[in-house]
């Protein structure tokens, strides 16, 4: 069924959209445009429903409370190309590193399903279209099809292959407007094709290397091989990675890019796994779903503590926090006071980069809390997407309605920069936190949780703090007595609404 719907979709592309198709070389005619292939079967045709299904992947993945480096730092990423119901929610994990007008190309790098070809495939045409839109090809795609040792246009796998279409939707959401340099990859050496890629790299090019994991192994014995897996391309073990049977239909793209990880010391980050035997299939044969991130190494320099702000200006935050809500249910918002606190905000104590948290309570009982651990954007930012996030994006809550907003007690939380906190074992741990004074990260693996300090008020019992964390993250609730999680904790100036 799926794949005659995917006929359909093509033949429907190639009558429909003849115009597109027409060589832009030819004076006067229309660009030429590779198609949307796959929409209708692999994710959805019509936009509106598109846009609405990224979202709501997007929203579920906006709670993780994963530690983050700085967005800036971001090299390239991992991501997996299945139909949407099964890879869409851990492809949607990319949103937490990838943000709006941060990049102006992507190399996009997707394996090769039905041809079979040496090398390269890049695309002659002008323009990728997905339902969201034309992507356009930037020059350096030109550029690699200038080695034709490595690079060239196989018609038949621009024409069907779906590794680079599947993941495009996500990245126009994400990132906004972008060029594109698509490379479906055949059989090739890894250290060729990085050595290739490695001019068309600069700060502003993402690198996105499209790959599921294993393919058709009973549940466990997936989930087991995809540990390994993690693990070799976290450890950066190419020669393991290389060496396996079916651990990644993208293999060669992740080792094009563990390459170029060794060369530039690029350290990668686990953001989610799963398999569609947790999503949207059995567990009898199962196919597994990563993505991951790849950072440049922090630039050493002399950090300065951000001053502290003043209880007026923790005050504008709550107010900027309301307004910003009030908008967005289209709530009356008298324009002399919007404009005050437009004022205020121009105070440079706000365009510090901080983490922050905003949270709802609604007659004493929590109604949404989201927010980010490390400061990748000012305060005063930080505070309307949180409030926004946390007012219709926690998905333990419906979305907050006007006939609530006076009912809410708004909470602005300003962090520190997380620190680890080393310690012996379980017993030790307990004795180094500081009780209605620390905010706690946990991680391990891929898992990770965060209490901020008002969290203490609830579970005064350090044993209790650490299990009910160890819960939020998934793990049992006494691996905190194991010694095996990595351990941050943070301070919060928090400020909330006058009673």
């Amino acid at each position: 069924m799926a794949w005659d719907h995917a006929c359909r979709t093509l033949k429907w592309w190639l009558v429909s959209g003849v115009l597109l198709l027409v060589p832009a070389s030819q004076p006067g005619l229309a660009a030429e445009v590779r198609p949307p292939v796959w929409a209708g079967s692999f994710y959805p045709a019509d936009p509106v429903e598109l846009t609405a299904t990224i979202d709501d992947y997007t929203r579920r993945a906006a709670t993780s409370g994963l530690l983050l480096p700085d967005p800036e730092r971001l090299r390239a990423i991992v991501m997996p190309h299945a139909g949407y119901p099964y890879s869409g929610g851990t492809a949607a994990y990319a949103s937490l590193v990838l943000k709006p007008g941060t990049v102006r190309k992507v190399v996009l790098v997707g394996p090769d399903h039905r041809v079979g070809f040496q090398n390269g495939s890049v695309s002659g045409a002008d323009y990728y279209l997905t339902p969201l839109g034309k992507v356009p090809l930037h020059h350096d795609a030109k550029v690699l099809l200038g080695s034709p040792q490595l690079f060239r246009t196989v018609a038949a796998a621009d024409r069907g292959e779906h590794s680079l279409e599947v993941v495009l939707p996500f990245l126009q959401r994400y990132l906004g407007d972008f060029d594109l340099v698509p490379v479906i990859l055949g059989e090739a050496d890894p250290a060729a094709i990085a050595a290739a890629l490695v001019p068309l790299l600069d700060q502003q090019t993402l690198l996105a290397i499209s790959s599921d994991l294993s393919h058709f192994l009973p549940y466990a014995e997936a989930a087991a091989q995809d540990r390994r897996t993690i693990d070799q391309i976290l450890a950066g073990d190419d020669a393991a990675l290389a060496a396996t049977a079916n651990n990644a239909c993208g293999k060669g793209g992740i080792l094009v890019l563990l390459e170029l990880a060794k060369q530039r010391n690029w350290q990668p980050v686990l953001l989610h796994y799963a398999n569609s035997g947790d999503t949207a299939g059995d567990r009898d044969r199962v196919v597994g779903y990563a993505t991951l991130a790849f950072y440049e190494p922090e630039v050493e320099k002399t950090m300065q503590e951000p001053g502290q702000l003043s209880p007026e200006q923790g005050r504008n935050l709550v107010k900027l926090a309301r307004q910003t809500i009030a908008e967005r249910l289209g709530q009356p918002v008298d324009s002399g006071a919007a404009e005050t606190l437009a004022g205020a905000l121009a105070d440079p104590a706000y365009r510090e980069k901080r983490g922050v948290f905003v949270t709802l309570h609604k007659h004493g009982q929590l109604r949404g809390c989201i927010g980010s651990l490390t400061g990748y954007r000012p305060i005063a930012e930080g505070v309307r997407e949180h409030a926004l996030n946390a007012a219709f994006n926690d998905h333990r809550f419906a979305p907050v309605i006007a006939a609530e907003l006076p009912e809410l007690d708004i909470e602005i939380s300003i962090l520190s920069e997380p620190l680890p906190l080393n310690y012996l074992n379980g017993d030790d741990l307990v004795a180094r936190l500081r009780p209605g004074v620390d905010g706690v990260i946990i991680q391990l693996g891929g898992l990770s949780a965060t209490f901020l300090p008002q969290v203490w008020e609830q579970l005064p019992d350090p044993a209790a703090f650490l299990s009910h964390l160890c819960q939020k993250a998934g793990l049992p609730a006494q691996e905190w007595r194991q010694g095996r999680l990595q351990v941050l904790t943070y301070q919060v100036r928090y400020f909330a609404e006058a009673k």
